[in-house]
C-alpha cells in the first residue's frame, strides 16, 4: 500500500503529519506511511496514539526517532479566514513567549486541503498530563492537595501570566485542563489561541455585543469573568479577565472542583452565579492566609480585583511563612487596582 493509499483509507480517521524540530525547516510536511511513521528532511517521526479530540482539533502523540523525544501533534480545522486567522494568532502567540511557564513550540505549519486549511502545531509532550488530571486523581482517591503544593503551582502560573500582561497580552481561557505540569509540579500555560491584547477598550453597543459574542465562543463558561457576560456599552476589558479565572483555579485546586463548575452542570445561569459572593466550603483545611487570597481575587468588580504582581508578593510571603503561623494575609495597604479589599463568605 503506497502513502496516498494509506491516507485514503484513514481519512475518516485521524491523519497525523508533522514537521521537523528545527524551526528553519517549518512549512513541510509529508503523510503518513505504511508502517506508520513519517519522515521530513531525512527526520522520522512514528505516530504513537490519539491523545485527545475537540470540536475543531485533534492532538496525537509522535515520537521522533532520531532524537528519541515525544511531541504532541496539535492539528486545527480551519473551517474559515476566522479560524484560519484564530489558529495562526495561537501559533504566534507560541512564538512569542519563552518563559519556563508557558508551553513552548516545536514547529508549525499550515495546509490546504479540500478548499480547507489545517492548522499543525507540533509542542512537547508532558506526560503527566493536565493540573485538571492531577484533581480528578486526587478526587477520586479521597485525597487533596497541599497548601504548599497549591502555592508552588499558582506561583507558576501566575509567573506565566506575568510574562503575558508584562507584554500586554492576556489569556482569555484560563482554566485546570489548559495548564500543564510537569514531573516536578512546573506548570506550562497552554493552549493560546483565545489570547489577545490585554486591554480591548468598548465603544458602543454594537462593539459590546462583538466581544461579548466572542467571549461566548473562546471563554469556558465555568471560568469565565463577571464582566464578560454582560459588557459595558463602554467600558474597558482589561487582564483583570485571567485574574478572575486564576481565582477559579485556585479554587479548584484547594476543593477539587471549580466554584461554578456545578452550576452549569445543573443548567443554572452561571451568569447570574458569578454576580454573587463565592462560598468557601467549611470546614476548610487550608490556612486562612490561603482562603484571603482566594476572597482577594474573586471579586466580580474588575476594578476591585489585584494584579498579578501583588497576587506574587502574597504567594512569596505565604510560601515563606510556617504553615502554622499561615493566618494573615499582608495586605499592604492597598491592593494596586484595589479600592478596597472583599472577602468571601463562609458557608
Amino acid at each position: 500500500m503506497d502513502c496516498n493509499q494509506q491516507k485514503t483509507k484513514n481519512r475518516t480517521q485521524t491523519e497525523v503529519c508533522v514537521l521537523s524540530y528545527a524551526p528553519e525547516r517549518m512549512g513541510q510536511t509529508l503523510c503518513i506511511c505504511s508502517r506508520g511513521s513519517i519522515t521530513i528532511d531525512n527526520k522520522r517521526y512514528y505516530f504513537i496514539q490519539k491523545l485527545d479530540e475537540g470540536g475543531f482539533s485533534y492532538v496525537d502523540l509522535v515520537e521522533g526517532v532520531q532524537d528519541g523525544r515525544f511531541y504532541a501533534l496539535k492539528r486545527i480545522l480551519c473551517h474559515d479566514r476566522e479560524g484560519h486567522r484564530e489558529a495562526q494568532t495561537e501559533v504566534e502567540m507560541h512564538r512569542l513567549f519563552s518563559h519556563p511557564n508557558i508551553l513552548g513550540l516545536a514547529g508549525h505549519t499550515f495546509i490546504e486541503r479540500g478548499g480547507k486549511s489545517e492548522a499543525w502545531i507540533l509542542l512537547p509532550y508532558v506526560q503527566k498530563g493536565s493540573l485538571w488530571s492531577v484533581l480528578e486523581k486526587l478526587r477520586d482517591k479521597g485525597s487533596f492537595m497541599p497548601e504548599r503544593r497549591i502555592l508552588k503551582v499558582l506561583q507558576g502560573i501566575c509567573s506565566g501570566l506575568k510574562a503575558m500582561h508584562d507584554r500586554g497580552y492576556a489569556h482569555r481561557d484560563l482554566k485546570p485542563t489548559n495548564v500543564l505540569l510537569e514531573e516536578d509540579d512546573r506548570p506550562l500555560l497552554m493552549d493560546l489561541g483565545s489570547m489577545n491584547r490585554s486591554r480591548m477598550e468598548v465603544k458602543g453597543t454594537r462593539e459590546a455585543m462583538t466581544v461579548q459574542d466572542w467571549a461566548a465562543q473562546r471563554c469556558t463558561i465555568s471560568y469565565r469573568a463577571p464582566e464578560l457576560f454582560n459588557v459595558e456599552s463602554h467600558c474597558v476589558i482589561d487582564d483583570g479577565t485571567d485574574i478572575w479565572s486564576l481565582g477559579c483555579v485556585l479554587y479548584s485546586m484547594m476543593f477539587l472542583e471549580g466554584p461554578y463548575d456545578m452550576v452549569f452542570q445543573k443548567g443554572d445561569s452561571v451568569a447570574l452565579a458569578v454576580q454573587n459572593p463565592v462560598t468557601i466550603p467549611q470546614p476548610c483545611s487550608y490556612s486562612e492566609g490561603l482562603q484571603n487570597l482566594l476572597s482577594s481575587i474573586m471579586v466580580s468588580n474588575p476594578q476591585e480585583r489585584p494584579d498579578v504582581n501583588w497576587i506574587l508578593d502574597q504567594i512569596q510571603d505565604m510560601t515563606c511563612s510556617s504553615p502554622n503561623t499561615q493566618t494573615n494575609m499582608k495586605l499592604r495597604g492597598s491592593y494596586p487596582k484595589h479600592t478596597h479589599t472583599h472577602t468571601l463568605f463562609c458557608s
